[in-house]
């Protein structure tokens, strides 16, 4: 058995006719058993495109493709049977409760009303919704309409499981909660392939990430790795007025490994550093000795957001602005649909 529940070397998607946009070119891609991995990039890189592709929802144009040990262009049947795919917006009916949502993806994936009922009553405890599952999900916080959602998608408790931006627009509450549910899923050996553009999430849940950009795959390691392609600590300084900023250049400058840089308008001075505590340490003496007043100072690790700008020129997040790709941030088809129905689309 491969160690990689999803590959996928060199697949090509086209949309329209001859000339027509590649959503995908060239798209390589390596997903460990039993992990989170995360699929960053800017509006219209892809991201989308990509799941829907392995989900078995999009037929490409050229390249190879497995998952969960199947080829994804000829047994696409067998593929669907063994994954699950949660969109970005909750599938789910708010006039049913959540128990009957649940029971009615059970008999769309065929499984009878005896066993659909059992399977909901399983799904309804491992994701800490049993209080819940007899009220109408129109009276569910975003969090838990989500999780219902997650629940929904592992009717079949599949190998692997799509997490197509699952966050969105939840506050940091619910945005808690389906991080737990999804650790949890991982924890009970399911393979997790995640995309999103809030860079914290991919931070905290994906072992790998691999970030996409006009349809390819241009970097792939883990987080921490990823970060040091940027570079190394960086010590930073906010000094309270404008004119103690040469104070604060002079002591960063004697611990710094690189050109001390400086932000008039935010008072911040900051540079690269090797040996992290020994500059914190030394820094904060000789502004104290000056008597210099600082609002604040400290280390600075890069962050994903740094990695981000640095690979494709762009930052992400929730509030990026839409790319010229193949159509926005949802990656659209050639008829501007978002991916919707993608539950029934998995059980037909």
């Amino acid at each position: 058995m491969s160690d990689h529940a999803v590959l996928a070397e060199a697949i090509q998607k086209r949309y329209g006719e001859r000339g027509g946009k590649y959503a995908l070119d060239g798209f390589d891609l390596a997903v460990g058993r039993g992990t989170v991995h995360g699929l960053l990039g800017p509006n219209g890189a892809g991201k989308t495109t990509a799941v829907r592709v392995l989900a078995t929802l999009l037929r490409f144009d050229g390249g190879r493709a497995e998952v969960a040990g199947v080829d994804v262009a000829r047994d696409p049947r067998r593929v669907r049977s063994r994954v699950g795919l949660a969109g970005q917006y909750a599938a789910v009916d708010e006039i049913l409760t959540g128990r009957q949502n649940l029971e009615m993806f059970g008999r769309l994936f065929h499984l009878g009303g005896r066993r659909a009922a059992l399977r909901a009553g399983e799904l309804l405890e491992q994701f800490d919704l049993v209080e819940a599952g007899g009220k109408g999900v129109g009276e569910y916080s975003g969090g838990m309409r989500r999780r219902l959602d997650l629940a929904a998608s592992m009717i079949l408790a599949p190998q692997v499981l799509f997490l197509d931006e699952p966050t969105t627009g939840l506050d940091p509450r619910g945005r808690g909660e389906v991080w737990d549910a999804v650790r949890a899923l991982v924890a009970g050996g399911t393979t997790v392939l995640l995309t999103t553009q809030y860079l914290d999430e991919a931070d905290k849940l994906a072992s790998r990430i691999t970030v996409i950009d006009q349809g390819r795959a241009i970097a792939d390691d883990s987080p921490a790795e990823l970060k040091n392609t940027v570079g190394g600590d960086r010590i930073e300084v906010v000094v309270a007025e404008p004119a103690d900023i040469p104070v604060a250049v002079e002591a960063v400058a004697r611990v710094a490994d690189a050109a001390v840089e400086t932000d008039g308008a935010a008072r911040r001075v900051h540079a690269a550093v090797s040996d992290r505590v020994a500059a914190l340490t030394e820094v904060a003496r000789t502004l104290q000795d000056r008597g210099t007043a600082v609002e604040d100072i400290g280390l600075r690790r890069p962050s994903l957001d740094d990695v981000f700008l640095r690979l494709t020129g762009r930052r992400t997040g929730a509030d990026a602005d839409a790319d010229a790709g193949s159509g926005g941030g949802t990656d659209r088809g050639p008829d501007g649909d978002v991916a919707t129905g993608v539950k029934e689309g998995m059980a037909a």
